[in-house]
């Protein structure tokens, strides 16, 4: 009976010890919503995280998405490619000559492949570079992609665009599938 009662609280300990601490993220940081997917069957055989890193994790501030390197070890000679693809929203105001205003809401998407100093393959490890984009469409691409009631009303993109979502992805070479995937906010 004595050793049933102990299981719980060695429980307790093993639960507090493996425990995450978080901490409050750099002022002026959001960190997002994030959903990060790892799939082996998309990396070469005995593909495996280095000990002490992780999947690369993101962060948004202001209007730059910012991923977090890592290193994956037993790849061999593969390389890979990194991806990582943003989605910002404008308002764009529609008005006519005789004042009439109409707010329309806009979406431009911008894709930034990474350099290719970004990834670096030594003894079989995979070393991935930390990786930022902030290719913000112009207003001009936020007003072509506003739909006035007709090509009478001007278009102007009113205040700053945001961050929609993003998607961050490593593919190795050779495969047709990414290995990671970080998607948010």
């Amino acid at each position: 009976m004595k050793a049933f009662r102990l299981i719980p609280i060695a429980v307790l300990a093993f639960a507090a010890a493996c425990s995450d601490s978080t901490t409050a993220p750099s002022p002026g940081v959001r960190p997002p919503d994030l959903a990060t997917t790892v799939n082996y069957a998309n990396a070469p055989t005995g593909a495996h995280f280095r000990q002490g890193y992780s999947a690369p994790s993101c962060s948004i501030q202001g209007l730059t998405v910012t991923c977090t390197g890592t290193q994956i070890a037993g790849v061999g000679n593969t390389d890979a490619d990194l991806l990582l693809t943003v989605s910002y929203a404008a308002t764009v105001q529609c008005r006519n000559h005789g004042g009439q205003i109409v707010d329309v809401k806009t979406q431009g998407t911008t894709s930034a492949p990474a350099p290719d100093d970004a990834t670096d393959v030594r003894n079989g490890t995979l070393i991935v570079r930390s990786f930022s984009a902030s290719n913000v469409p112009t207003d001009a691409t936020f007003e072509a992609l506003a739909v006035c009631p007709n090509g009478n009303w001007t278009k102007e993109v009113l205040g700053d665009p945001s961050i929609t979502s993003f998607t961050y992805t490593l593919t190795f070479d050779g495969f047709t599938s990414p290995f990671i995937t970080v998607t948010g906010p």
